[in-house]
């Protein structure tokens, strides 16, 4: 190498196995948003966006994905709108939050990681159907922590709605936190996509 040269032959060497490394070169498709329009269009997009809640609505047979969009500055301070992590709905005679069912309850834990008497049976985006394993009567409300296996556990906050036909109790969530409910979504889209992979391609 010529002694006035910028990089060396190990910094070269680097650069280029970088360049090859996929997981690298891959853009996130599911988190920004490239909008090909009138400048007319962009701008109503834009204004929307900073102003009111904007979503894009997927439908796939009888389940629909609606992706909030939001607006974020990049480092040369152009706004972009980014796709935010979905909430999943089910068509039927009502739409309702697509419920993933687990195939063993877990048992929702006090903030010292403690299992109680509440096993979650079902979860959506917006309620969790739990089994009581006390003989007590169940709460009217909640906040106690999920813990599935293999995922960091989530922040839950309930409020009793009705108890099912077969003894199992419906709450309705009601999440405080904003990262809560986006773990929870993502989450539940990372079952959603085990549980339908044609629609995950």
């Amino acid at each position: 190498m010529q002694r006035d040269a910028l990089l060396t032959q190990d910094e070269l060497d680097f650069i280029r196995t970088m360049q090859h490394i996929p997981q690298l070169n891959e853009r996130d498709v599911t988190s920004s948003l490239l909008v090909n329009s009138g400048s007319q269009i962009r701008d109503l997009l834009t204004r929307l966006a900073a102003n009111e809640q904007v979503t894009l609505q997927a439908n796939f047979e009888n389940q629909q994905m609606t992706f909030p969009l939001h607006l974020v500055e990049d480092e040369f301070h152009t706004m972009h709108l980014r796709l935010g992590v979905p909430s999943i709905y089910e068509d039927g005679p009502k739409v309702r939050p697509w419920r993933l069912t687990l195939e063993e309850p877990v048992a929702l834990e006090n903030a010292r990681g403690q299992p109680g008497a509440l096993w979650v049976h079902e979860v959506s985006c917006k309620g969790v159907l739990l089994e009581n394993r006390n003989r007590t009567k169940p709460p009217k409300q909640f906040i106690l922590w999920f813990s599935p296996s293999g995922y960091e556990r989530i922040s839950l906050r309930g409020t009793f709605e009705r108890e099912t036909d077969q003894g199992l109790y419906a709450y309705h969530l009601n999440q405080n936190d904003q990262d809560e409910t986006e773990r929870l979504r993502q989450y539940i889209l990372q079952q959603h996509r085990l549980s339908h992979p044609a629609m995950h391609l």
